[in-house]
């Protein structure tokens, strides 16, 4: 198979070639080396009453895990049981342990097996592979992220947003909304749209009225970026919406999105489903209702069908067998190089 490299020097360098995002291997072995060794977002702290179970890139991955709260603390388990591979709780729940249905396989909270009816005969037993695996688990300012093999702490992938966003009301947030939205499409063609603001007076003439686009950034940083949308109108409120700030749009590789407005936080979750098929699902957090509705912010639904348009439109378009590849703005695309060159290190350090 192809080795794709990217130029680190934007003004020389092509993007992935269409190869990429069309033939079924390279989206396998994508899974693989980006997805399995990456932080996943799971939920909030403040949405895990006991026992949480969740599906690591449901539709891909489809790792079954299990977020438990004991006290203060968020972890995570494989959500499969070590006898016959059952899952283990299939709604969110409370219990002080949890229990096989199947068997009656018993685990503390914290994976280790308890008891298992009908194996005094059986030589060996337990071992640690009775146990069930910890699945690596972080949390930061209330957002839980899991990961099978994440290769950097969740730390240095948010410590950015941090910064930028010192002030901001995370403590308030809940929950007010979820909706998926289906895209024919390559992921990875989502998340380019998303990375660069080049686009929105040609896609999104809504939301052009309120950026100022000349004033439009993009900051890169490991394994993230941040484009900071400002408009004409001044300052918008409490930190960090200062400086005529509309929206902080933070990008987690491979395919976790943090938006916040004045009003709260949009996480968008990007989940591959094949390899032109993609789920994108927003989770809407609220921290002060009386700014929904305004602003950048404001229209979610409608910039979203924009952008799946468009995006659907590049899938069919790159079967062309007149396109390979193309350049980048060096202006412009500067997340969208960063995203690939990403992709192309963690393909080719999986060889």
């Amino acid at each position: 198979m192809t080795r794709f490299e990217i130029d680190s020097d934007i003004r020389k360098a092509s993007t992935l070639p269409a190869e990429f995002y069309l033939r079924p291997e390279w989206y396998e072995r994508t899974l693989e080396a980006v997805f399995a060794r990456s932080w996943q977002f799971v939920c909030r702290e403040n949405e895990i009453d006991n026992l949480f179970p969740h599906t690591l890139c449901e539709g891909s991955l489809d790792e079954p895990v299990l977020a438990v709260r004991d006290s203060d603390s968020v972890s995570c388990v494989s959500n499969v049981c070590t006898h016959r591979g059952m899952l283990l709780v299939e709604e969110p729940c409370r219990g002080d342990l949890i229990r096989c249905r199947y068997h009656g396989r018993r685990f503390s909270l914290d994976g280790r097996l308890l008891s298992m009816p009908e194996f005094e005969e059986a030589e060996d037993f337990p071992s640690e592979a009775d146990d069930l695996p910890e699945i690596p688990t972080d949390s930061w300012n209330g957002f839980v992220f899991a990961g099978l093999d994440p290769q950097a702490p969740l730390e240095d992938h948010l410590e950015p947003l941090a910064a930028a966003a010192d002030g901001f009301d995370f403590e308030n947030l809940r929950l007010a909304g979820t909706r998926d939205y289906e895209v024919e499409a390559h992921w990875a063609l989502y998340c380019e749209n998303y990375l660069e603001g080049f686009h929105i007076p040609y896609v999104h003439p809504e939301l052009n009225r309120i950026v100022e686009y000349s004033t439009y950034t993009t900051e890169l940083f490991g394994r993230s970026s941040l484009q900071t949308a400002r408009g004409a109108r001044g300052p918008n409120g409490r930190p960090p919406f200062e400086d005529g700030v509309e929206g902080l749009y933070y990008f987690i590789f491979p395919n976790t999105m943090f938006n916040l407005y004045p009003w709260g936080v949009s996480v968008n979750i990007v989940l591959p489903k094949g390899s032109s098929r993609t789920q994108v699902r927003y989770l809407t957090y609220v921290c002060d209702e009386s700014r929904v509705g305004s602003g950048a912010g404001g229209d979610l639904d409608t910039v979203e069908l924009q952008d799946q348009a468009v995006v659907e439109a590049v899938q069919k378009g790159i079967h062309s067998r007149f396109y390979q590849k193309g350049r980048y703005s060096p202006s412009k695309e500067t997340g969208t190089h960063h995203f690939h060159r990403l992709i192309a290190s963690a393909l080719g350090e999986f060889e």
